[in-house]
């Protein structure tokens, strides 16, 4: 799933994208091409930037929905979240004994 959103820039019209969880109230960047600084805000006034706030908004809406999904299965299927863990002291070990090896 794609956790970027396209932004237009005001002044010169290029597009390019940020992350959604970075657009929140409050957020700046500046435009990569002509370099003027943009100020996320709700409430403002410019129409890209409303409609890439309200972008991000539902980006990171489906997000929270997927990793709350993903948590659900993954504990319902038992595994909680040692499997990670295990996988990676796993790994470690068996470099390890390469080393030893060696």
């Amino acid at each position: 799933m794609i956790d970027s959103v396209q932004v237009k820039c005001s002044r010169c019209k290029g597009v390019f994208r940020e992350r959604a969880r970075r657009l929140q109230n409050g957020y700046s960047r500046q435009c990569p091409s002509c370099e003027v600084v943009i100020f996320f805000d709700e409430d403002s006034q410019s129409p890209n930037i409303k409609e890439a706030m309200r972008n991000a908004r539902r980006i990171r809406k489906e997000l929270r929905e997927l990793e709350a999904a993903a948590m659900f299965s993954s504990s319902a299927a038992g595994g909680g979240g040692s499997s990670r863990l295990q996988s990676h002291r796993s790994r470690s070990d068996a470099r390890g004994a390469e080393e030893e090896g060696d």
